[in-house]
């Protein structure tokens, strides 16, 4: 008779939780609410096209926008009764990342999740342990002599290896994943600045390294643990199964590839990061332990890798279906070159471009924001409510719950951006003259590099890289999509191309200044031979 009491209460109190949260959610605004499953339905049928479907949700595909905050409503899997609130309003997100800064940290659902891979690194802290590292990082990002140390592994990384790999790959008529190498490129320039030590993943055998393999595994298997409630992804930690297994092994390999760097670091200082940080204080003003020096070089990694090379990919593919802009690009280029270097034109493509010249490639820099507001590479962000707040757009989001800014769909806003705004057009970043770079005047209409006190602090050093590498390629080659290459999102936090970047390189030469192909290949095999 108990067990039919307990179970007939159960009953009717999980029918109530149902009828309250479908009563509720039929006010909210957002994907529609189904009885019992709530948004989930939507949810699933979309999941491989999530950004897209969220910026539907939140009116940046209508003629007109329809509401810029919503709320994907999800029973007993959310937090706080299960409702989600996502916006891309500019006014909300300022108040997030600047106005109420204090009341939205990661908390604890994506630090405890991070902590094994990051620990209390700079990009999985809050507080003063976050404080501390930001003031010392940003003392040291804005260095000259760090500026200086980029330049030559981004110069270096260019000329020894991308050059070889696309050379031979235009003469054997051969496809390549460009994706790949430009995420193997910017790995190998990351960990050379963060901790002066090259994997070099980056070469013609295009080889795998024990650390980059570790690294990505780790990475991937602490994402899976917010896909899961926290007591599950616990358990398999316990037991070692699964994705925790994986993450442990990989740990194992990350761990001891960076107590080597750090040990290099002691005997021999070097102007990179960790050596830089390894003479800074904690907040007790006590030196920095290896475990957390190694954490803090970590996060550098996790940042300087994925972010530029995932714009960059976005960046060549908008460009080979926009052969206009292309041209222009190729016409600057050539413009600061024969300015910079002369009239002779094969000393335009003898070196990279250094960052004095990729500091005047004005129409290159708005191609590239202008990539990052319709592809950014971290589409979604996400902030813990630590009390109940109320955002510009009346909006109320209760302590506790979860907020999610949609910096992919803030990007393709009618309202913000006119009714062009799924154009790929790099003029609206400029003046009126077209000889200056103007971002717009409220900077929380374009969050790429996130805004506010966590603002990125790279983000002119990976603005120089990527202009290196786009001004080293484009230069050399002209790139074709291979036939049948489907490009399309890969679901993650970073905005990956599911299938890579396959395409076929042709020389490119000089065309743009009046030289043949046929002299530029007869040139190359020259210097070759």
């Amino acid at each position: 008779m108990d067990s039919i009491l307990v179970l007939y209460s159960l009953v009717a109190a999980t029918s109530a939780y149902l009828l309250w949260f479908y009563l509720l959610a039929r006010k909210l605004t957002g994907p529609k609410v189904w009885p019992l499953l709530g948004s989930t339905p939507s949810l699933f049928m979309n999941r491989r096209r999530i950004h897209d479907w969220i910026a539907g949700n939140l009116g940046a595909t209508a003629g007109a926008a329809t509401y810029q905050t919503c709320t994907i409503a999800i029973p007993f899997l959310a937090r706080k009764q299960g409702f989600y609130t996502v916006t891309c309003h500019p006014k909300n997100i300022e108040h997030i990342l600047r106005t109420r800064f204090h009341n939205y940290p990661k908390g604890p659902t994506w630090q405890t999740a991070f902590h094994d891979l990051l620990g209390q690194g700079i990009f999985n802290s809050d507080g003063e342990t976050w404080l501390i590292q930001r003031k010392t990082a940003a003392l040291e990002f804005t260095t000259r002599t760090l500026r200086q140390a980029m330049a030559r592994w981004v110069n270096r990384t260019i000329k020894t290896r991308l050059w070889r790999i696309l050379e031979k790959a235009s003469e054997d008529k051969v496809p390549v994943d460009l994706q790949d190498l430009l995420l193997r490129l910017t790995f190998d320039n990351i960990c050379g600045l963060t901790f002066g030590k090259d994997p070099e993943t980056l070469s013609l055998e295009l080889p795998e390294n024990l650390f980059s393999i570790a690294f990505d595994s780790a990475t991937e298997a602490t994402l899976q643990r917010l896909l899961w409630p926290g007591f599950l992804w616990r358990l398999k930690k316990i037991f070692g199964i699964g994705a925790e297994m994986i993450l442990r092994k990989s740990l194992a390999v990350v761990e001891n590839y960076m107590t080597e760097a750090l040990n290099a670091r002691i005997e021999t200082p070097s102007d990179d990061l960790l050596s830089r940080f390894m003479k800074k204080r904690d907040v007790d003003g006590n030196l920095f332990p290896s475990s957390v020096l190694k954490r803090i070089a970590l996060n550098f990694v996790l940042a300087g890798r994925d972010t530029s090379s995932v714009a960059l990919s976005w960046f060549f593919w908008l460009v080979m279906n926009h052969h206009h802009i292309e041209q222009k690009i190729i016409n600057e280029i050539s413009t600061v070159l024969a300015e910079t270097r002369g009239q002779d034109r094969w000393k335009w493509i003898e070196e990279p471009l250094n960052f004095d010249e990729a500091d005047r490639l004005v129409y290159l820099k708005a191609a590239l924001a202008e990539t990052l507001r319709l592809y950014p590479s971290v589409p979604e962000d996400f902030k813990y409510v630590i009390s109940d707040d109320v955002l510009p757009d009346g909006t109320r989001v209760p302590r506790g719950s979860i907020v999610t800014y949609s910096i992919y769909s803030v990007g393709r806003m009618k309202t913000i951006w006119g009714e062009d705004s799924m154009e790929f057009k790099p003029e609206r970043w400029l003046s009126s003259s077209e000889d200056r770079f103007e971002p717009p005047k409220d900077v929380y209409k374009f969050v790429a590099f996130n805004g506010g006190p966590r603002t990125c602090l790279g983000k002119d050093l990976a603005y120089l890289q990527m202009k290196s590498v786009a001004s080293a390629v484009l230069l050399r080659f002209r790139l074709s999509l291979v036939p049948g290459h489907r490009v399309e999102q890969k679901m993650s936090l970073t905005l990956f191309m599911k299938n890579g970047l396959k395409v076929y390189l042709y020389p490119r030469g000089l065309m743009a200044s009046g030289v043949s192909n046929a002299f530029v290949s007869s040139h190359n095999l020259a210097r070759a031979t």
